[in-house]
């Protein structure tokens, strides 16, 4: 996708940063020059791009994307940590953290300082943004979800908002070349991420937009089952108007709320492809989902629930009944019983009559039936 862009370099003094980038987590948003360098160096691979940028220069491929804020100022909107690497390879003391390395790397250096940076300068961010959802949502350097979905939400109130949700994801589809039920899949999980921030994560220890990924929920979506689950209708203008609150709770709780099990810790669910099949398969069955949501299964145990409760009611049985001859065979050789065994037995008993009961209600309602 062209969009109109003159090419110059620019003195790196008059770059300056996107302090609302899609790329920066929001408590981040509108800090310091300095709290953004930080982040950069403790979240991105920053000390090896600048290690290639400095024995290597800058290569003039790698445009910074930029729109002119005044005269001869201008912000990156793309490129912000290429312009981070340039800045502390100009002048290491503006790192905070990880200042040792920062200033070996600088030592090390081939190319520094570095005056200009080749840049692409657009006449609006509108024009960068349409370049980027081509570039990174469907082109060659991909963005993770996330940062996928925040851009794509910003394009889509920015540009397409005052049209109905369905044709507004069409016309966005088309303009960074994808699919409408993808496109439809993000906005719809990025307003759920929306409402889980705004309910403070539901009080989940450790979890903020650092770490929260809006691909469990688009991937989510794509399962019929797990979409009737949260209330949403992907057919609607209004996907959202029924959105089941607390079912969004459990989802989320189930994705990030931590627990040890046999001395792991762990989470219910899985952000995988394989759980969420299970799940779909789970919560399409109402023995399963009870079981998952209500009893505490895990989701092996209530997809064995939604794959064949028939046969799973055989072979526990027949599990049962093997165990029970291979005890009575073993009795006379023991010594003496454990102290517990009447309860036991006496528990096998109960188990055995409320099962038979179970058996003969069923039949006698079928009975009924046939009788009618």
């Amino acid at each position: 996708m062209k969009q109109s862009a003159e090419f110059k370099y620019v003195n790196v003094s008059n770059l300056g940063f996107d302090y609302f980038s899609s790329r920066l987590p929001r408590l981040l948003h509108g800090k310091t020059e300095v709290e953004i360098v930080n982040f950069f160096l403790t979240e991105e691979l920053l000390i090896e791009l600048m290690l290639t940028i400095g024995k290597n220069g800058f290569f003039e491929g790698e445009q910074l994307l930029v729109v002119e804020t005044d005269k001869d100022k201008y912000k990156v909107i793309e490129g912000n940590r290429r312009l981070t690497s340039v800045k502390l390879l100009n002048d290491y003391t503006l790192a905070t953290v990880k200042k040792e390395l920062v200033k070996k790397v600088y030592d090390e250096a081939i190319y520094k300082p570095i005056v200009e940076l080749p840049c692409l300068v657009f006449a609006h961010e509108e024009d960068i943004r349409k370049y980027l959802g081509f570039r990174h949502i469907t082109g060659i350097k991909s963005w993770g979800l996330s940062e996928k979905a925040r851009y794509l939400y910003g394009l889509y109130k920015s540009s397409f908002g005052n049209q109905p949700f369905k044709q507004a994801c069409y016309e966005l589809a088309k303009t960074i070349g994808s699919t409408r039920s993808y496109v439809s899949r993000v906005l719809i999980a990025f307003e759920i991420y929306k409402y889980i921030e705004d309910e403070a994560y539901f009080g989940i220890k450790g979890l903020d937009d650092t770490n929260f990924y809006v691909g469990y929920y688009s991937d989510g979506l794509s399962r019929p089952n797990i979409s009737r689950f949260l209330g949403v209708d992907l057919d609607s203008d209004k996907p959202i108007e029924q959105l089941n609150k607390n079912n969004v709770k459990l989802l989320t709780k189930w994705f990030y709320e931590k627990f040890e099990l046999d001395g792991r810790i762990q989470t219910r669910l899985k952000g995988r492809s394989g759980d969420l099949n299970g799940l779909n398969n789970v919560l399409g069955h109402p023995l399963a989902m009870k079981a998952f949501v209500e009893q505490g299964y895990t989701l092996d145990k209530a997809t064995e629930l939604a794959e064949d409760v028939d046969r799973i009611f055989f072979n526990s049985l027949r599990s049962a009944i093997m165990n029970l001859e291979n005890a009575d065979r073993i009795t006379q050789n023991l010594d003496s019983f454990y102290s517990g065994v009447e309860e036991d037995l006496i528990k096998i008993r109960k188990l055995t009559s409320k099962i038979k009961g179970v058996k003969d209600e069923f039949e006698s309602k079928e009975f009924d039936k046939d009788e009618f």
